[in-house]
């Protein structure tokens, strides 16, 4: 994860094992963050998809969200998130 100006961009996976970390290192960068890049992110599970929402959730409403990596959007569907990650 690396912060660059107002995107937070994430790499990797976003799984379960990866998620306490990921919360550690997001939390202190998220102040002013606009935008969640997601190209780098090869796959989230449901702990990943947690994990952006909650964060999403802390950014604000005019959070932009994008990539498109594998399990987010059905993971998204099945949760009824909007395209910014918020609870429908």
């Amino acid at each position: 994860m690396a912060r660059a100006g107002e995107v937070l961009r994430f790499g990797g996976t976003l799984s379960r094992g990866q998620v306490p970390a990921l919360w550690r290192q997001a939390l202190p960068q998220l102040d002013g963050v606009r935008r969640f890049d997601l190209a780098a992110v090869a796959g989230v599970d449901s702990a990943g998809v947690a994990l952006l929402a909650e964060l999403a959730s802390r950014a604000g409403a005019d959070l932009a969200i994008e990539g498109s990596p594998r399990g987010l959007a059905e993971l998204r569907s099945a949760y009824r998130l909007t395209p910014a990650l918020g609870f429908a």
